[in-house]
């Protein structure tokens, strides 16, 4: 994983390090969901093509947990997070492809 706090905190404008375990584990949970969400053959996340829509994928989870970290509503809501779901689409596209290239040699 080469995402780090300092990322998530530069992406969020967040100054001074008050909430870097609060970051750190929104962080472990963001990479978690992502990889569930694939499949768990760690090869996989080292590919080139690969590497830089996990990175966002995972960013873009992590910041969204730190940002909405408190949500309280009275009206049902549905959450719609097209970013993060475009790119989990597409990697998972990838990664069944990666499956067949494992299986076949």
């Amino acid at each position: 994983m080469s995402v780090t706090v300092e990322d998530i905190k530069s992406m969020m404008a967040v100054d001074g390090n008050d909430d870097d375990t609060l970051i750190e584990g929104y962080l472990t949970a963001a990479t978690s969901f992502v990889k569930n969400a694939i499949g768990s053959d760690e090869t996989f996340y080292s590919k080139a093509d690969v590497a830089t829509l996990f990175d966002v994928a995972v960013k873009v989870l992590a910041g969204s947990y730190y940002q909405y970290r408190i949500a309280l509503s009275d009206t049902q809501t549905y959450a719609i997070d097209l970013t993060l779901n475009s790119i989990i689409g597409q990697l998972r596209g990838l990664y069944d492809s990666h499956l067949e290239e494992v299986e076949n040699g």
